[in-house]
């Protein structure tokens, strides 16, 4: 049953954000967090009592919500996510997306502009925006292009944009292509306040590797091997083919990753002129992560010009996987998944704080896409628990930390009231069981999008409730 109430007692459970792992229970009012407890409360009598204390003079019957004994966290916010609307509701629309989001914890998403048609202007944005407030179910930040209609040319729009309601604009799918035109970009953002983030990809050498990766489709297709299905039979196809198809895949990566580092040290470098604010987006390479860190250090050294920050995003799929060897291999995603040294480089990154915040990239996709080449995966949905599975349960992170990197840290780039259990927040709010282990089964998704390198995987942790502005509005 879904909750829906102005007054809202969860008690019975553990809390969990950046600082706090205590038991307790929270007080909810009008969708702020009014009141936390630290202490067991584990019986609805004595938690409406606390409570009473709490509400004081509001004389509203609470509806109480019994936890169970699970684990209560802020909801995630996730900085990058496709939704394919307007346009491709093939792919996921606005519903699709939404559900997917609370399914996944999330309370606030990014969705990228690389729609149909591009998402170039603030009035597109806010039609959007719009919508997703009508149905009171997440947050939802649409990012507005760099550049008009991603043709690389006009970036005027920018200067018509407040950072409070366009906190970001980006490129994302592909860069832009023009130093010039990128430097030009990013002083109209530094002017306003606003982040660029970037989706580093050399476009010079991303069509070489897509012609590798083209050939290696070719043979799939003919010897009926499905893209996106990593436990897809290959048994009856000629070695003499398997070793074709990676062989490509595997040049078409080398090169990959050429791009990303060579783009993402361009990028770092114009922010500097520009005296911008630059989100590295889904950072996959040991070569590429160490740009950021230098960039960090300068900035903390204060050896950079003022208004120059650097922030960056790891995925869930790149911290989990290893993409050198078939099948991952064949999981194609730009950027693709990476060897086993970048993949614990990104992992050290997460433990020594370079890493600002974990981001999905959800990339839903229809089959038929994903025959045809298309890159991404669907993500919102197993985010959580690929990361406590990588991160906490085998890497030793804290759930503390894991928090701060999916709600605090994302919650102050975005510039909002969320992402800590403390009084007047925002109650947004997800709850979990860190240690239940599930089987991950795509049919079950509520994205649309259904390819994943999970599928039939094991993993720990699994979102049991989330809570929007103090409403449920999901529950597993």
């Amino acid at each position: 049953m879904k909750l829906n109430s102005s007054n809202l007692i969860i008690y019975n459970a553990n809390l969990v954000d950046s600082s706090v792992n205590s038991k307790g229970m929270l007080a909810v009012q009008d969708g702020k967090i009014l009141g936390v407890f630290l202490g067991e409360v584990n019986d609805e009598q004595v938690a409406k009592k606390i409570a009473s204390s709490i509400f004081l003079e509001d004389k509203r019957e609470p509806v109480c919500f019994d936890a169970k004994g699970l684990t209560l966290m802020p909801s995630f916010i996730d900085m990058h996510v496709h939704f394919r609307y307007p346009g491709q509701t093939k792919k996921e629309d606005l519903d699709s997306g939404l559900a997917a989001a609370v399914a996944g914890g999330f309370g606030t998403v990014v969705a990228m502009p690389n729609t149909s048609p591009v998402i170039s202007s603030a009035g597109m944005a806010r039609e959007i925006m719009k919508e997703v407030e009508e149905k009171s179910l997440a947050k939802v930040f649409q990012t507005v292009a760099i550049t008009k209609n991603f043709e690389g040319e006009d970036v005027s729009e920018i200067s018509k944009l407040s950072s409070e309601e366009f906190p970001v604009i980006t490129e994302d799918g592909s860069d832009v292509h023009s130093a010039a035109v990128m430097l030009e970009g990013m002083k109209l953002a530094g002017k306003q306040n606003i982040m660029v983030a970037c989706h580093c990809e050399d476009k010079s050498l991303s069509i070489v590797a897509k012609s590798y990766r083209a050939r290696a489709l070719d043979f799939m297709k003919k010897y009926g091997i499905p893209a996106g299905k990593v436990n897809a039979k290959t048994e009856n196809v000629p070695n003499s083919v398997n070793f074709e198809i990676d062989g490509c895949l595997t040049a078409a990566n080398q090169l990959l990753a050429l791009a990303e580092d060579i783009a993402t040290e361009r990028n770092i470098e114009i922010a500097k002129q520009a005296g911008c604010h630059i989100h590295i987006c889904h950072c996959s390479t040991a070569i590429s992560m160490d740009a950021v860190k230098r960039a960090k250090e300068l900035i903390k050294a204060a050896k950079t010009p003022v208004g120059f920050d650097c922030t960056v995003e790891v995925t869930p799929h790149h911290l989990g996987l290893v993409g050198t060897e078939a099948p991952y291999l064949r999981a194609l995603v730009n950027p693709p998944l990476r060897s086993e040294e970048d993949r614990a480089f990104l992992v050290e990154a997460i433990k020594n704080g370079t890493v600002d915040v974990i981001s999905t990239d959800h990339a839903p996709h229809t089959q038929e896409d994903k025959d045809n080449g298309s890159p991404g995966f669907t993500g919102l949905e197993t985010s959580f628990a690929v990361c406590n599975s990588v991160l906490v349960k085998r890497e030793g992170l804290s759930l503390n930390r894991l928090s701060q990197l999916m709600s605090e840290n994302p919650a102050k780039l975005l510039k909002l009231n969320s992402g800590k259990i403390l009084p007047g927040y925002d109650a947004n709010l997800v709850l979990v069981d860190p240690d239940e282990i599930w089987t991950v089964n795509p049919e079950k998704f509520y994205s649309k999008g259904k390819s994943t390198p999970l599928e039939d995987k094991q993993l720990t942790g699994r979102v049991h409730a989330t809570f929007y502005k103090g409403k449920q509005v999901y529950s597993l």
